[in-house]
């Protein structure tokens, strides 16, 4: 999770490996993401989806996705 100016930028970062985590831990697909028109807005958010209740709203959003991707 973050925030950046240029998200087809950050996406092709990751995809690459320039990004110490995605190094790590292999390739990402973005499933979900927000746009804020200003960049404290964009901070807080980011802020919040790393609390408990933030990552609680995300799992309850995507749901039905993890169902889909992951189901047996």
């Amino acid at each position: 999770m973050g925030y950046t100016h240029n998200l087809r930028q950050r996406l092709e970062e990751h995809s690459r490996g320039k990004s110490y985590w995605t190094r790590l831990h292999g390739p990402v697909k973005l499933i979900y993401y927000e746009a804020c028109l200003d960049e404290n807005d964009a901070k807080q958010r980011e802020r919040y989806f790393k609390s408990t209740i933030g990552r609680r709203f995300l799992t309850k959003r995507l749901r039905g996705y993890y169902h889909k991707a992951f189901a047996l």
